[in-house]
């Protein structure tokens, strides 16, 4: 019998895919999936904190009559009402303590930080995880390679009973930014360059991914910066490909082991847009009240004047935003009739400083301590800004009267510019400090 020579039909190469298209396939157990395509996907980490967390989800929860489905992937950190300084944050406080006793959570963080800084110090955040989070912040897990995005307390309850959530998966649109980002300017800046470029819908509740070699250039904790602003773009996820910077930061956080070479994006991967941008031309970015998406180039407002600078916020306040600041304020004072307050972003990240000699440098320059928490940022505690306020801070966001009250004006900016224009008594150039 004549043996069979037929040559066997090539069979065509899986179609690339893109970073978030790869975490939510892994998450919902299939080999790929397709932008516009419905999925469940099984959550890997579940994050709340006091404000949004255990007070929303328990009464929910008791008229269910139900029970978390795996308690070792819950996470709550208390860090919007601490201190507690009156009868609601008390209350609110002891739910949360309470809750996490009866619910069976032991990572439970009370008043170590804020939730998006505490997470990641901890080693809970991985490439390759599908994370949601009580608070709109959330996609800071993204910088990790993880897919994270913020839920409200019906999703979170969703979540916490089934240990599942639908998704309708991403479109990416990625932002590159090449070349090398000059002295005095820092992720904050590309943050509000993006969100002014853009505009706060400019994400079109899709994913973000940040490339290119400047981002690559980035710390972990500026790659934070960058994901947990996405919010402020309006997408659902800010994501950042791990690579060794990645796999060093979470290894001493005790996280060792991490594979992060499936975890990035195929080439000729569906992109709904792809926009490219010169590091080294961007300047030192200030967002006028009371938005985000206000920004310009600080060097053209210099001539407002400020009364308070504000070092606090998961985006502004954490050890690499504390040293930035530092570099200003070394050997200089703050100017007179302007307060300098920093609220260290962790408590980890607040003894790293203090042994690195940061906070004696900020002390040195008038600055005034702050607890490690949310604080004026999230409207809380008793330094929230007043009616005459003229302030420029490291935080997210300057929604009118979101810090306090709603005639106060509140400008955004980096750290290393909060720094510098709380010496000049103005909006400042850092750079002009930093030469």
């Amino acid at each position: 019998m004549m043996a069979d020579t037929a040559t066997p039909l090539p069979t065509a190469a899986p179609a690339p895919q893109t970073l978030a298209q790869k975490l939510v396939a892994r998450a919902a157990g299939v080999a790929r999936v397709t932008p516009g395509e419905i999925v469940t996907c099984r959550v890997d980490l579940a994050m709340m904190h006091d404000s949004g967390g255990p007070r929303r989800v328990k009464p929910l929860l008791d008229r269910l009559g139900a029970r978390v489905w795996d308690p070792d992937k819950v996470v709550v950190v208390t860090d919007h009402y601490v201190p507690a300084y009156d009868d609601d944050s008390r209350a609110i406080v002891r739910i949360a303590r309470d809750w996490v006793k009866e619910a069976g959570v032991t990572r439970f963080h009370d008043g170590e930080g804020i939730c998006h800084v505490v997470v990641p110090q901890k080693g809970y955040l991985r490439p390759g995880m599908f994370a949601v989070g009580g608070d709109s912040h959330s996609p800071t897990g993204g910088a990790f390679g993880a897919y994270m995005f913020g839920v409200g307390a019906t999703e979170m309850l969703g979540v916490l009973v089934t240990g599942e959530i639908w998704l309708k998966v991403p479109h990416t649109l990625r932002m590159t930014w090449n070349g090398r980002l000059s002295r005095g300017v820092s992720a904050k800046d590309m943050m509000l360059f993006l969100c002014t470029r853009f505009g706060m819908d400019g994400g079109q509740y899709q994913a973000v991914e940040y490339a290119g070699s400047a981002v690559r250039a980035l710390s972990m904790q500026e790659r934070m910066t960058l994901s947990n602003m996405t919010a402020e773009l309006g997408a659902q996820a800010g994501l950042i490909a791990p690579d060794e910077v990645t796999r060093d930061w979470l290894a001493d956080a005790g996280a060792t082991g991490v594979d992060t070479a499936p975890w990035r994006t195929d080439a000729g991967a569906p992109l709904l847009a792809d926009h490219a941008f010169d590091a080294s031309a961007l300047q030192p970015q200030v967002a006028e009240p009371h938005s985000p998406a206000h920004g310009r180039d600080a060097g053209d407002l210099r001539g407002v004047s400020i009364n308070l600078a504000y070092v606090g916020a998961c985006t502004g306040a954490k050890f690499d935003d504390l040293r930035m600041a530092a570099e200003v304020l070394r050997g200089r004072r703050v100017a007179r009739g302007v307060r300098l307050l920093v609220a260290p972003a962790s408590a980890q990240d607040q003894a790293r400083a203090a042994e690195a000699g940061i906070m004696d440098a900020l002390a040195d320059a008038g600055a005034e301590l702050l607890p490690t928490s949310c604080g004026a940022c999230a409207g809380y505690g008793a330094h929230t800004f007043g009616d005459d306020v003229v302030a420029i801070s490291t935080t997210a966001r300057n929604f009118k009267g979101r810090m306090g009250s709603a005639a106060s004006r509140v400008y955004l900016a980096s750290p290393w510019t909060v720094a510098a224009s709380a010496v000049a008594g103005r909006v400042a150039d850092p750079r002009e400090m930093l030469a």
